[in-house]
């Protein structure tokens, strides 16, 4: 046969508190006239030892009656002996008591079963309780965490129901709030030592700062004097409320800082008096008290109901007063659970209240009704009322409102660890505004600074995080933004690229507006092509000056003044035009600076051609017979300019009608800046202009290498040819330098060949006759033009 069910250890005298505290909200309702008047509530008082094989062992006897043996052969009378129970504070013999009782429809409030598996009506139809839910409590502890930015937490929890299912629920919100969890232990206070010591040992070596523990009261006190006895770490606990508002907790020193959610705090007017009022006498009435009485004060009390036998104590004197006693049973300034098992006793007696006197006058309430557990458990669910301050009521689930409160463990002036609340958390509240802070925290070793848990720094602005292979998404590095990304918040997942006229900035934590580039006029190389074009404009005008105050002289007349003077005028003109090419790009711009170029050129080298001509004409002539002349005379050569003028200015009218040249914002060249730029509009006609312009170039200067062999006083021909050389190999070079220059550059290749051009035909062209007529008057004479002279 198994042993009988006893308890073992010593008694609880906090649980005694509780059960105590039923006993004096019974006899309070039974002195009042507003509930149940005249009507006489009992009750019995029953120790479940926290072991569930005698809290079920409880559960028949309610429902049987309370015979003691149990067996097949006897019939279950019709009725319960109860038709309500108050219990059980932990949450596996509750559930044990649950599936029994609710087979019988006996309702069940509990005071401190918070497994969130009690709240499945399929399973607990029966059930109620007046502490809100593990699932509540779950969330709330990891938006706390959440609230204090620790990523990187441990986790322990007792090996039961209470533990196991309130740490799944808490698992779930912390991964729903970032939070990664480095390990998730379990033990229970019946496992061997070692699996302890095993525990132990994982939270000593463990990088996390901070550890939730989801622990029966009990359990706890043995983790935390197995972390004692060598190398405690200094950590920062987040407790549940089966321990975190347990007074008996406080003497150890090392979870001082620690905080968590407890039930609120209450007043229970004359609870502590009762408490108190407890004489010999009377605790050897019951079995219970008498536990107690000889444990508190080590002495045997004499019952001869119970037919105590005395031990090694000395017996009591009678004189022993529970005041002054500093106990668990006799602390009433944290009234939280006691509170829960004193709203749970009023709930039942509001229940069988609307039963019996139910719309009747409070003095004519049926007192000879016979009451089913069942009729209670569904007037149960309807209660709804206030006590001392206190809403009570149940949701569709037997679950109250969740309000907890924030307590932190602090050591008081007098060094003595008291708890503080600091904050509260209420489930009703609008979600984001539940959490709430009025107090400062003291964190462990009496900090004052928020402790740091995490498994990887935040990654600043800049950076995003990339995950570290085969660890939790809290461990990861830091990656700078890619080119032309930013991230501009603290732990950043991802970058984002900036629009398309943005570039990060050097700290890549964001977007500046690129800078836009063009050949500007306030740029020294802008500054120096203008220069020069403006230098190459009034060399012009010089030489045309000079030209036209000798114009009469022999060497003026003898190389076309005619033409000499349009040459020059052009040459202005491709000086001025490369001035087009510097400043902010325009519509009008666009279209000017590639017409006027292409024109101004082809009307310059139209000029050199009909210059070129003159010269072979001019030798023809000279022969016996020849009437060359008349056929390119001045009317002619004038005609000839024009044509060869006129086929350019149709292109560039063509090229303006059809596809216009017209500014852009090139992004595509440089990422990091734009590049204001005149795009073509048609690259066929652009490259059209330039080929006709070469095509002239290269006739002007095969005729004037046929005249190169003509007398040399009088020949032209050979500065006209060298002059057509460099023309051609300034441009032959301009084309792959155009093609491959970046940005603003591309103008500026453009502008000097322009003007290393324009120079070169006047140094060649007209330097000479310059330096004849300015320093060698004596050499500007018809003879020598003549080569007759010596």
């Amino acid at each position: 046969m198994p042993e009988p069910l006893k308890c073992t250890g010593s008694m609880d005298t906090r649980e005694l508190r509780f059960a105590r505290t039923m006993e004096f909200a019974v006899q309070e309702i039974n002195n009042r006239t507003d509930i149940l008047p005249n009507i006489t509530l009992g009750y019995e008082i029953h120790d479940s030892c926290a072991a569930v094989s005698v809290a079920v062992k409880v559960a028949f006897q309610f429902a049987n009656g309370m015979t003691p043996n149990i067996s097949m052969d006897t019939s279950c009378p019709k009725k319960a002996n109860v038709v309500a129970v108050v219990g059980e504070s932990g949450s596996t013999p509750s559930i044990g008591l649950s599936r029994i009782l609710g087979l019988f429809g006996i309702p069940q409030v509990s005071h401190f079963a918070t497994c969130a598996c009690l709240s499945d009506k399929t399973q607990h139809p029966a059930f109620f309780r007046t502490i809100p839910s593990d699932h509540y409590q779950a969330a709330a502890l990891a938006r706390l965490i959440k609230h204090f930015g620790w990523t990187w937490i441990g986790a322990v929890r007792s090996d039961s129901d209470y533990g196991n299912n309130g740490m799944a629920s808490f698992l779930t919100a912390a991964k729903s709030e970032g939070i990664c969890v480095e390990y998730s232990v379990a033990y229970y206070r019946t496992n061997p030592r070692s699996k302890l010591e095993r525990v132990a040992e994982v939270i000593r070596r463990s990088t996390a700062r901070v550890v939730v523990a989801f622990l029966a009261s009990g359990d706890m006190r043995i983790l935390l004097e197995e972390l004692s006895r060598h190398n405690p770490p200094s950590l920062q606990w987040i407790g549940s409320e089966s321990w975190v508002t347990d007074p008996d907790m406080l003497r150890f020193g090392l979870c001082s800082g620690a905080i968590g959610f407890g039930i609120e705090r209450s007043v229970i007017p004359g609870l502590r008096n009762f408490l108190l009022d407890l004489s010999p006498a009377q605790a050897s009435k019951s079995t219970l008290l008498t536990e107690f009485w000889e444990g508190v004060f080590d002495c045997t009390l004499l019952s001869a109901q119970a037919g105590h036998e005395s031990g090694a104590a000395e017996p009591c004197s009678g004189n022993e007063n529970l005041d002054g006693i500093q106990i668990p049973y006799t602390d009433t300034s944290q009234l939280r659970i006691t509170n829960m098992v004193y709203k749970a006793t009023y709930a039942i007696a509001h229940a069988i209240h609307g039963l019996v006197c139910k719309d009747r006058p409070e003095s004519q309430c049926n007192r000879t009704v016979v009451l089913e557990p069942d009729q209670v458990l569904e007037q149960l669910k309807k209660v709804n009322f206030t006590i001392n301050g206190n809403h009570v009521s149940f949701d569709a689930n037997g679950d109250p409102v969740a309000t907890y409160e924030l307590v932190n463990w602090q050591v008081t002036e007098n060094g003595v660890m008291e708890f503080v609340t600091v904050g509260r958390y209420d489930a009703s509240q609008p979600k984001g505004h539940e959490f709430s802070m009025h107090k400062n925290i003291t964190w462990m070793e009496g900090q004052t600074q928020v402790p740091v848990s995490v498994c990887s720094e935040s990654c600043p602005p800049g950076t995003r995080k990339a995950v570290q292979k085969g660890r939790p998404v809290c461990c990861y590095d830091c990656i700078p933004c890619g080119e032309g990304e930013i991230s501009n918040e603290t732990d950043a997942v991802d970058c984002v690229s900036c629009p398309d006229e943005y570039w990060p900035n050097a700290q890549r934590d964001e977007c500046l507006p690129k800078p836009v580039e063009f050949l500007s006029w306030d740029e020294v190389l802008g500054i120096v092509l203008a220069v020069f074009s403006i230098a190459g404009a009034c060399i012009a005008v010089i030489v045309a000056t000079v030209f036209y105050r000798h114009r009469m002289s022999p060497i003026v007349r003898a190389n076309n003044s005619e033409l000499s003077f349009l040459l020059l005028f052009s040459l202005t003109l491709c000086f001025l035009c490369s001035l087009t090419f510097i400043g902010r790009p325009s519509e009008w711009s666009c279209m000017l600076r590639h017409t006027a170029f292409g024109i101004t050129f082809v009307l310059c080298i139209s000029c050199v051609l009909g210059k070129t001509i003159v010269v072979l004409m001019a030798f023809r002539a000279t022969l016996p017979g020849s009437n060359v002349m008349k056929w390119f005379g001045p009317a002619q050569q004038r005609m000839a300019v024009v044509a060869f003028t006129f086929v350019q200015i149709i292109i560039c009218i063509l090229w303006l009608t059809l596809s216009p040249p017209f500014p852009i914002r090139n992004m595509s060249l440089y990422k990091e800046r734009i590049i204001l730029e005149c795009d073509l509009g048609s690259v066929g006609a652009f490259w059209a202009v330039l080929g006709y312009i070469g095509l002239l170039a290269l006739l002007c200067f095969f005729l004037a290498f046929l005249a190169r062999k003509l007398p040399d006083n009088f020949n032209e021909a050979k500065f006209i040819t060298f002059s057509m050389l460099i023309f051609c190999a300034v441009w032959i070079t301009f084309i792959p330098a155009y093609v491959s220059s970046p940005g603003k550059f591309t103008v500026a290749v453009e502008i000097f060949a322009i003007l290393a051009s324009s120079f070169g035909l006047i140094a060649c062209i007209f330097a000479p006759k310059c330096f004849i007529i300015v320093f060698r008057p004596e050499k500007n004479t018809k003879k020598q033009l003549m080569g007759k002279g010596q």
